[in-house]
């Protein structure tokens, strides 16, 4: 088959899909049988299990089965959204910003961001398709990881309990896998590293956890529900975190950055807890409390010489150490 080929015959089992949701939404209630469906769409009943199978899996549609008939679960379809120009801009933004830093071609980010430019002026669509012809460019994101995603994106949204296996960083010093059985409090996208992540409950250690989605080697959605945290706990816990990281103890960080860059500093907010005071000499003294030290060091070493660690003191030796072995490896003949 060759490659023009190949696109038809994906163009015909798209559009082979959207007519069996279509026809699955107009009987919502009752839903049909595999035989209905494939009166309706024309083709043979052993094509219809197959799309049925692949929407649910692949599409991310829930599909419902009892008795021989077939459905659509109620929420697997969102309503279309009446979006003013400039509140379409806005999402336009947010979606391009995740596009920038995507690293493999993601279809669902591609399908809702073609979707939102179609309320766009011509000149702001036309910057769509140039962005989507970069993803494309792309490698396509594993199937496994899309499908361990669909599957956490219908937890949260049912409030549905997970179990699944981890994969631990070296840094926490237990490499290895773990099982976990989680609440879904989030889904939360960092910029610092490219990423996404759960937030949620972790039963197994009865304490809120985050995740990093990467990590997660297989999930499992439970029939279990729960109910979400009174006290807003996840967006709670993210306003004391510096980036993803919220499930540290908070601790005080203190920062001396030089006269050279002391204004560029104070020109962002880098946390809300953030205080600071100008020195005599032109230097300034950056305090917050946030969660954990690991993800303001990264920020901390990014200023390199500019910025010194005044607290906490384990922080101060961590970053002396990473400079030095730095230093080290740009001496003359490594000494």
């Amino acid at each position: 088959m060759d490659e023009r080929d190949r696109l038809s015959a994906k163009r015909d089992r798209t559009a082979r899909f959207y007519r069996v949701v279509r026809f699955l939404e107009a009987r919502s209630e009752r839903g049909a049988t595999p035989e209905e469906v494939a009166r309706a769409v024309d083709v043979s009943k052993r094509t219809v299990y197959r799309d049925l199978k692949a929407i649910d899996e692949e599409l991310g549609i829930p599909v419902w089965s009892d008795d021989g008939r077939f459905g659509l679960e109620g929420k697997g379809l969102l309503p279309a959204l009446q979006l003013t120009q400039s509140e379409a801009m806005a999402v336009f933004l947010s979606a391009r910003l995740m596009a920038r830093y995507a690293d493999e071609y993601d279809p669902d980010l591609a399908g809702a961001f073609q979707k939102i430019a179609e309320g766009l002026p011509e000149v702001l669509a036309a910057h769509v398709a140039d962005t989507l012809d970069r993803m494309r460019r792309l490698g396509t994101e594993p199937r496994d990881r899309r499908a361990i995603l669909a599957t956490l994106t219908r937890a949260w949204a049912e409030r549905r309990v997970v179990e699944l296996r981890y994969r631990t960083g070296t840094y926490d010093g237990r490499p290895g896998s773990r099982p976990a059985t989680v609440r879904p409090y989030l889904l939360e996208p960092s910029l610092t590293t490219r990423a996404l992540y759960l937030i949620g409950h972790d039963e197994t250690r009865n304490a809120v956890r985050t995740f990093k989605v990467e990590r997660i080697e297989a999930v499992t959605l439970t029939p279990r529900v729960f109910e979400p945290p009174d006290d807003g706990n996840a967006e709670q816990a993210l306003e004391r975190a510096w980036d993803i990281v919220a499930d540290q103890p908070e601790v005080e960080v203190v920062v001396r950055f030089s006269s050279t860059v002391a204004s560029r500093v104070q020109e962002t907010r880098w946390h809300p807890s953030e205080a600071t005071e100008p020195g005599p000499d032109g230097s300034l003294t950056w305090r917050a409390r946030v969660s954990g030290t690991l993800e303001v060091r990264s920020w901390i070493l990014g200023w390199g010489a500019d910025a010194e660690v005044l607290a906490p003191a384990e922080l101060r030796t961590e970053v002396a150490a990473i400079l030095g072995r730095a230093a080290a490896a740009y001496a003359p003949d490594g000494r």
